[in-house]
C-alpha cells in the first residue's frame, strides 16, 4: 500500500487547482512582479498550482514575493525592461532553467506625477514611454523569436482604459498605453498561426500609480488581490482565437 506524504498530496493539490484555472500547469512570465498587479497575479498563480517566473527592479520584493509563495517550482530574478542588454539575458536565464514561457504578461509599468504636459520634464517623459513602450518592445524582441519555433504562447501586454481615452495631467501614460494598444494589434499581424498578443485593460485597481492619481479615494477601488482572481482565470484561458484583441478584465 501506498502512504501519500505531504509533499505528493501537495503536489496533488497544486495540479488540482492548475486544472481549475486554465487547464494543465502553465509557465507564466511577468513582468513588474514585484508589487502592485504584478505581485497579486503571481501569488494567485501559485496557488492554482502554475509555474510563475517573475522579473522586477528591485531584489528586496523579490526575496519578499519569493517568501509567500507556497512552491519552490518558481524563478524570480532582478531586470530592468528598460534595458535591452537586461531583457537579452533575462531571456537567456529564462530558457535555460525554465524553458519557454507559455504566457508572458507585459506588466512593468509607471506614470508621470500629475503634471500638465508642459509641466512634465524630459526625464520624466523618457522614464514613462521606456519602460511602458520600449520595456514592452524589448520583451517582444526577445521572447517572441523563442515562442515562434513552437508556434504557440501566448503573450499579454498590459494596457488601461487611458490606452483607449485620454485623460488630463497623465499625458505621457495615456500615450504610452495607447502605444500599447497600436504595438500589439500590430504584432498580431507578425505573429504565426497558433500564437496570440493581446493588450489587456486591466480596469480601476487600488494600486500605487493609483494613489498618485487619485489620491485617498484610489481606496475606494477593487485591490489587486481581488482583481487577480478574475485576471488569472482570464489570461490561462486565452487563445490563438484571442491574438490581436483588446480585452478589458
Amino acid at each position: 500500500m501506498t502512504i501519500s506524504t505531504p509533499t505528493t498530496l501537495g503536489t496533488v493539490s497544486r495540479a488540482v487547482s492548475a486544472a481549475a484555472g486554465g487547464g494543465s500547469s502553465k509557465k507564466v512570465m511577468i513582468t513588474g512582479v514585484g508589487k502592485g498587479l504584478g505581485r497579486a497575479l503571481a501569488l494567485e498563480l501559485d496557488k492554482r498550482g502554475h509555474t510563475v517566473i517573475g522579473c522586477a527592479r528591485s531584489q528586496d520584493n523579490l526575496d519578499s514575493l519569493q517568501s509567500q509563495f507556497s512552491s519552490d517550482n518558481h524563478l524570480l530574478l532582478y531586470a530592468d525592461v528598460k534595458s535591452n542588454s537586461s531583457v537579452e539575458e533575462l531571456a537567456r536565464v529564462v530558457v535555460e532553467k525554465k524553458g519557454v514561457p507559455d504566457i508572458i504578461v507585459n506588466n512593468a509599468g509607471t506614470i508621470n506625477q500629475n503634471k500638465k504636459i508642459w509641466e512634465v520634464s524630459e526625464e520624466e517623459f523618457d522614464s514613462v514611454i521606456d519602460t511602458n513602450v520600449k520595456g514592452v518592445a524589448n520583451m517582444l524582441r526577445h521572447f517572441i523569436p523563442l515562442m515562434i519555433p513552437n508556434k504557440q504562447g501566448i503573450i499579454v501586454n498590459m494596457s488601461s482604459g487611458w490606452g483607449r481615452s485620454g485623460a488630463a495631467l497623465v499625458a505621457p501614460y495615456c500615450a504610452s498605453k495607447w502605444a500599447v494598444e497600436g504595438l500589439s494589434r500590430s504584432v498580431a499581424k507578425e505573429l504565426p498561426e497558433g500564437m496570440a498578443i493581446v493588450a489587456l485593460n486591466p480596469g480601476v485597481i487600488h494600486t500605487d500609480m493609483l494613489t498618485s492619481c487619485f489620491g485617498t479615494s484610489a481606496s475606494l477601488y477593487q485591490d489587486p488581490d481581488t482583481w487577480a482572481l478574475k485576471a488569472a482565470m482570464m489570461i490561462l484561458n486565452l487563445t490563438a482565437a484571442d491574438n490581436g484583441a483588446s480585452l478589458t478584465v
